[in-house]
Parts: structure tokens; sequence; C-alpha cells
């Protein structure tokens, strides 16, 4: 799977502003736990408890950058943990630095990578499970991402293989229900679209019926999402759009799972979308000084 130099460069030039905001959060006033240890030189090992893939290794990084202390990794960004041979836990990373600093980073930097694990690895089973079955198309995420969170989560997509979709709103236009019942309709929304968009922006149509695709189309979307359509009934939409609007990306999104995701596959079928950054299980991970090691 992809590594961490692949994906690190894409971050934008203020992306640690976020992790000196998440420190502040979690130290407003005084840090009663830091005074108490003090700023003694040690160093603790960061555990793996849980299978799944590594992500957030930068965050992870800036945090005890931020902190004053050290961090040598032991496994790369994206790798497979597995606990082999009965074992409760594997050692990922070593971090040094003062007590006090390692302590401060310690649960924001776990927070991060456990989450932005949790993400990768269920995107990435997503992922292997389309191409098992011969699929070629995106696997991609949606904008339904928790507020100030987005960066990371998007980011672990990227890391799993899977496709971010789009950033924010200025990424790319995409006109849903409530778009085309406020403008009157489609044909008019997408018209009003392209004139403020541009050549250069795509715009996509969020379709409930095989007519409303059509209209889409013909209007000039660049991608037509047919939304919470049955797998047959989705298939049979896509090639009815493909066979009118060959150059249209089809998109398949609502009540996809990465289960049932499969039955949805389709030759006419371009990307499939879900919100793998919604109910997904965390990668479980722990810090622990180790006294007397170096």
């Amino acid at each position: 799977m992809a590594s961490e130099d692949a994906f690190v460069d894409l971050l934008p030039t203020e992306w640690k502003a976020s992790v000196h905001a998440w420190l502040k959060e979690d130290t407003p006033a005084f840090d009663v736990g830091g005074f108490v240890v003090g700023n003694k030189p040690e160093v603790a090992h960061l555990f793996a408890k849980s299978p799944g893939m590594l992500c957030g290794v930068p965050f992870v990084d800036a945090v005890f950058e931020i902190c004053g202390c050290e961090v040598e990794w032991h496994m790369r960004e994206g790798s497979t943990i597995e606990l082999r041979d009965g074992a409760s836990k594997v050692h990922v990373a070593t971090v040094r630095g003062p007590a006090r600093k390692l302590l401060l980073g310690e649960r924001t930097a776990l927070n991060t990578l456990s989450r932005a694990s949790g993400v990768a690895t269920r995107a990435h089973s997503a992922v292997q499970k389309a191409r098992a079955a011969g699929w070629a198309g995106a696997v991609a995420g949606t904008r339904k991402t928790t507020p100030g969170f987005r960066l990371v989560e998007k980011y672990a997509l990227l890391v799993a293989g899977a496709d971010t979709h789009r950033y924010d709103l200025s990424h790319m236009v995409m006109l849903k229900d409530n778009h085309v019942w406020s403008c009157g309709s489609i044909t008019q929304a997408v018209a009003k679209a392209r004139r403020a968009a541009g050549f250069s922006t795509k715009i996509e149509v969020e379709a409930r019926t095989l007519a409303e695709g059509l209209e889409a189309a013909a209007a000039g979307a660049d991608i037509v999402m047919l939304d919470n359509f049955e797998a047959d009934a989705l298939k049979a939409a896509a090639a009815e759009l493909k066979r009118a609007h060959p150059h249209v990306l089809i998109e398949a999104s609502g009540g996809i799972t990465v289960d049932n995701l499969t039955q949805f596959a389709s030759v006419h079928v371009d990307i499939i979308s879900k919100s793998y950054h919604q109910g997904y299980d965390v990668v479980d991970f722990s810090l622990k000084i180790m006294p007397g090691a170096r």
C-alpha cells in the first residue's frame, strides 16, 4: 500500500496549525500531571494492540515535534499491523523526550493515530473487495467527515488506496435534491452552475431515477450520482446512461456497505462512494514509558 512519502507532501502549508489547536484543546490551563513528572528524559514505546492498517504517521510526528520529542518508527505508513503467534501487541514506534512532554502529546497522538488507522483499515478493506471482484473503478469516500478532522480522514483514504472524492464545497459542484428543488429543475441548476464554475470545475448531479439521470447528463453534468438505487436497478440505469451519454461518469451511492459493495460493481459504474469515516472501528494503540530503556 502507499507509503507516507507518497502523500505527506500533499498536506497544505498550514496543516500543523490543526495540531497546535488539538494540543491547545487538551491543555487550556495548568497541566498538573505534567508538573508531577517533570522533565526527566524518558523513552516510551508506542504499541498497536489490534490489527489494521497503520495510518497517521505525519500527524503523530507533528504532535511530538511540537512537544519537543522525537519519534522513531519501526513500521511504515500504510503497513499492515498483524498480531502474530498469539501476541497481544506490536511495537510500532519509540518516542523519546522529557516525561511531561511525552505525556502532553500522548492522548492527542493516540486519538489521531487510532482514528486515521481505523478509517484507512475500513477503506482498504473495501478497495480489496472491489479489486478481488475484478472491478477497477474508484472506491471513494464522501464529505461526511468530522468537523475539524477532515484533513486526517481524507488523508487516511489516500493511504488506504481509496479516492477522497471532493474535498470541500469549492472542490467540485455537487447538485443534490435541495439544490434542484430550490432552483426549479436539474437543467436550470446545471446551466446556472456551469456559468459560475466555468470549464475547469466538474459538475455532479444526484439522481433518484433514471429519468433524472438522463436529464442531468443531457444538461451537461460531468458525473451522475445514482443515489439509493437497488443493485440491479442501478446496474440497469448505469447501462442506459452510458449508452445515451458514453462520456458521463456514473457514481453509485447510498445503501452501500463494505459487504455488499461488489453487488453495485459494474462495467458501467465508474465510482462507488461511501462514508468510510463514519461508524468505523478504531485501531487500538497505547504509549508506555519504559523505565531504563534507551
